[in-house]
């Protein structure tokens, strides 16, 4: 028996008894979980800190160093974050839809665990939180499977977690943690089948990529972020700077970054120059079009590659288009279906772009970091779906529940 398959049992034991569970117990666990959390921030900083001097010396980019580090700030932020999942309700055995029949049969579609869902994610210690808590608050067992450089934090975390459990009456392995970061181990988890339920890929566009193509459970789909802003000729251009700017780089390492912003030629001359001395602030490196590298001499020239690339870093791609049209069919070319943004004071032109983009979130005039489950109004998220089965977007609790109908009779039979 191999490692994975001893805690995919583990993680099926577990899950009879947390489906059952009584929001009470689950929000008592929660709340144990944010005050650990919290009582524990020496322990996790330390652990974090081994990870950051090995990304140090293995040359991994501040950006990407910024997705790992943790500081008190933001392991209280992260407690904070499943403080607010208490408030949120319930979604299991919430009634969807139901109805009585004509035979007198009582019809109701009600919302149940997936069962045990597995993570497969990168450098982010922030994810092994969210992912447990969103998976305890609706009775799924999770079995976490996160990246080499920051196997340090997140043993600190699960242990924490996984303590206070107990307090709450639920078992221990509600919350497991793969701590075999080889390729081996993935690949077993993505091929689990008969304990995991679901697996969902967090991080890259190769990790992703891997996922989908290789593993034989169940998949949600997380997508990469190669998300664009089109400023249209009627925007705002103070806005519009401070939208682009707060879009790139408010934190460039996370998916809902803009990576390419389409300028309208009409307002091109004026918003470019504001933009480049906007960013410049940031030591953004910008890649352009000839038609924006005549306006921007400083840009170095962008390729098919460049409109194509997730940077996650301080580089924006640029380009010039002559109208909605063409920001449309460009977008249609490089999207990832992640989150897409129009500025404009154009009322039609705001209503075509939300009708004719295909992607998990469409703005208009606000910038696309507000792709996140919190920020929606969700609480944590154990991920940001661009599929278009059972979930697309953020998703939150309600995504991580399936359905059952629950029929009612009186003695009817089929004739």
């Amino acid at each position: 028996m191999n490692r994975l398959t001893e805690l995919g049992k583990r993680a099926k034991a577990a899950s009879r008894t947390l489906s059952c569970a009584s929001t009470a117990q689950k929000n008592a666990a929660l709340a144990a979980i944010a005050d650990a959390l919290c009582a524990h921030i020496p322990e996790i900083l330390a652990a974090n800190e081994e990870d950051l001097k090995a990304a140090a010396q293995n040359g991994m980019s501040e950006s990407l160093q910024d997705r790992l580090r943790l500081t008190a700030a933001r392991i209280e932020g992260i407690a904070g974050a499943v403080r607010d999942l208490i408030g949120l309700p319930d979604p299991v055995g919430q009634v969807i839809d139901g109805g009585t029949r004509p035979n007198g049969l009582k019809i109701e579609k009600v919302r149940t665990p997936i069962g045990v869902v597995g993570m497969i994610f990168e450098a982010r210690p922030n994810v092994t939180v969210d992912a447990a808590c969103l998976c305890l608050k609706s009775s799924n067992v999770c079995i976490l499977r996160g990246g080499k450089e920051a196997i340090h934090s997140n043993t600190a975390l699960a242990q924490i977690m996984c303590g206070a459990l107990g307090g709450a009456g639920l078992p221990h392995d509600c919350i497991l943690l793969v701590t075999d970061t080889s390729r081996d181990s993935a690949n077993d988890l993505m091929n689990l089948n008969g304990y995991l339920d679901v697996l969902i890929p967090r991080g890259g566009k190769g990790l992703i990529r891997a996922v989908v193509e290789n593993a034989t459970v169940p998949v949600i789909e997380t997508g990469a972020g190669n998300c664009h802003i089109f400023v249209d000729a009627s925007a705002d251009l103070t806005q519009a700077v401070a939208i682009c700017d707060n879009a790139k780089t408010s934190r460039p390492s996370v998916c809902n970054a803009v990576e390419t912003v389409l300028v309208h030629s009409r307002i091109a001359d004026q918003f470019l120059p504001a933009l480049a001395e906007k960013l410049a602030e940031h030591q953004v490196e910008l890649r352009g079009c000839a038609r924006t590298r005549a306006i921007l001499p400083q840009a170095l020239p962008a390729s098919d590659e460049d409109y194509a690339t997730e940077f996650d870093d301080y580089i924006l791609a640029l380009r010039v288009v002559d109208s909605l049209d063409e920001a449309i069919e460009h977008i249609r070319t490089y999207t990832t279906g992640h989150s897409e943004a129009i500025l404009t004071n154009h009322f039609a032109n705001a209503q075509r772009f939300t009708a004719e983009i295909d992607a998990a979130a469409v703005y208009v005039n606000a910038s696309t970091r507000f792709t996140d489950g919190g920020e929606f109004g969700f609480g944590a998220e154990i991920g940001i779906s661009t599929q278009k089965l059972h979930a697309r977007g953020p998703m939150g609790l309600a995504e991580l529940t399936s359905c059952k109908y629950i029929v009612t009779g009186s003695g009817q039979i089929r004739t």
